[in-house]
């Protein structure tokens, strides 16, 4: 595509993300209520595989630019763009996901809110989601560490107020939607910070973006998970905004690196 199109089509791409969390949690819900799990499992998968015929069906081929072998991912780990891009993914995805995974906790033990208004709470968080993917994409292509940097200081300040202010209702929305916005803009900059750091090798970088995300999820749920075995969900927030912080810090810097 060309230059300009791109962050707002990686904006409508990554919006499925968001858009199936607001969508995807209350139709699970209803249809295990209806007809049990087994039934919503098997919904799943036929809609899986219905999408796997539209990707054979509807989307054109899209030959390599270049093969992604392991030596150019080797290669592209001596850039320091790619390692800035990898660094900055690692602080805010870990940030992120050590502390949203346990919000519905949280939401519990301090907001003491029942399963009804958690969920209520939850859908607004992924509709905040979906209108910050598309405020990120309206920037990512001119700003990306600027829009990644600003969704990762709101980050940080959601989860370092939380415990103070996520002890009523109100507060607690609130902040849930702002969260909601700001990371709705991450997965659509780190890929872009990615993709203009390697502009000859797209796919790789494309590799390298999602691995590292993938990885960051997992590390960020397990040690969320060992902070609240031992502490609280509260600790959990802090902790995760601590990280978020050091983020900015980082990017901060590092300002002076070229984009």
């Amino acid at each position: 595509m060309p230059p300009v199109p791109v962050g707002r089509a990686t904006a409508v791409i990554f919006s499925a993300v968001p858009l199936g969390s607001v969508l995807g949690v209350p139709a699970g819900t209803l249809i295990g209520d209806l007809a049990g799990w087994r039934t919503a499992f098997t919904v799943m998968g036929a809609l899986a595989v219905g999408v796997l015929v539209m990707l054979l069906l509807l989307v054109p081929p899209l030959p390599p630019i270049q093969t992604t072998r392991l030596g150019v991912l080797n290669g592209m780990l001596r850039s320091a763009s790619i390692r800035f891009a990898l660094l900055l993914t690692f602080l805010v995805v870990l940030a992120h996901f050590g502390t949203y995974t346990y919000v519905t906790p949280f939401l519990e033990q301090a907001t003491h809110v029942g399963d009804a208004l958690i969920t209520t709470f939850l859908l607004l968080y992924g509709a905040a989601g979906i209108l910050g993917n598309f405020l990120g994409g309206a920037w990512v292509a001119r700003y990306p560490r600027t829009v990644l940097g600003l969704a990762g200081g709101l980050i940080a300040a959601v989860t370092l107020l939380l415990p103070a202010l996520g002890r009523w209702e109100a507060g607690a929305v609130v902040l849930l939607i702002v969260w909601g916005i700001a990371y709705g803009a991450v997965p659509v900059a780190s890929q872009t910070c990615f993709a203009k750091a390697a502009p000859h090798a797209p796919e790789a970088a494309s590799v390298l973006f999602t691995a590292s995300f993938q990885a960051t999820i997992s590390m960020g749920a397990l040690v969320g998970g060992v902070v609240l075995d031992r502490s609280s969900p509260s600790a959990v927030m802090v902790l995760g905004g601590c990280t978020a912080v050091l983020m900015i810090l980082t990017l901060g810097a590092l300002r002076r690196t070229p984009h």
